[in-house]
């Protein structure tokens, strides 16, 4: 008896270890997935809702790749995440949070679709702030929040490089203004004529023309849900994926 106790014992004691390396394993996986792409399952809740966390940092890295000391955030990372999402039976909802400065128009463009076509519940959460072509990623998603602090810089599309003063480069120009007004309008409840105000506004921005838009402002302008913090879009995120569990609205 003395020996078949021992023996179960150590393989107690070896199904402890092989657990605990399990979960050490995991918990690296985790942070080197938070480090190379600053996504994370959040899975460990009350309510037992699979939930997916993206971060939209720094500049959105379109075609050409910047420099080593800049934080971006690359599209071509986004996208087949975002795929991968859709396509997942785990994943129930999805919450992206952004602090970024804008970047390339047609990747910025493009993260923006890819979200607001997901057909689970999203929510978006603006830090720092979302500027320039991030403010139709923040729109994107079914629910918006931003923190008090947090900013959005609406302003009129730039082109870096060499211009071609011809009359087919200032309609392109149109037409991407379009494009990007178009989306926001479609997703928020700020009209196109007050967009395009704030947009083309003179005396906010010293050297430049725009609107900064701080926290509640942005709320009042319809382009963003309701003010809040990380509690309040994860609670909602809950909320949203329950109600669609349940077929409630």
């Amino acid at each position: 008896m003395g020996k078949k106790e021992s023996s179960g014992k150590e393989k107690e004691k070896d199904k402890d270890e092989q657990r605990k390396d399990a979960k050490a394993e995991a918990e690296q996986h985790r942070d080197e997935r938070i480090e190379s792409t600053g996504q994370l399952s959040l899975d460990d809740n009350e309510s037992a809702h699979n939930l997916h966390l993206i971060t939209i940092i720094g500049e959105i890295e379109g075609h050409d790749n910047l420099g080593s000391s800049s934080k971006t955030t690359k599209y071509e990372h986004i996208l087949p995440q975002l795929a991968a999402i859709e396509d997942s039976k785990k994943i129930e909802g999805v919450l992206i949070l952004l602090n970024t400065m804008g970047g390339d128009v047609e990747a910025g463009l493009a993260i923006a679709e890819m979200i607001a076509s997901i057909s689970k519940p999203t929510v978006s959460l603006v830090l720092g702030g979302s500027h320039s072509i991030g403010v139709p990623i923040a729109v994107s998603t079914d629910y918006s929040y931003i923190v008090p602090t947090g900013t959005m810089v609406i302003h009129p599309v730039r082109l870096n490089g060499m211009v071609i003063g011809v009359q087919q480069t200032f309609d392109y120009f149109k037409q991407i203004q379009n494009r990007i007004t178009g989306f926001v309008c479609g997703h928020c409840k700020i009209s196109k004529t007050r967009l395009e105000e704030l947009m083309m506004e003179t005396g906010m921005l010293t050297k430049d023309v725009g609107t900064v838009l701080v926290g509640k402002e942005a709320v009042e302008e319809g382009i963003i849900n309701e003010v809040g913090g990380i509690r309040d879009a994860i609670s909602h995120l809950h909320d949203m994926v329950e109600r669609k569990k349940t077929g409630t609205k």
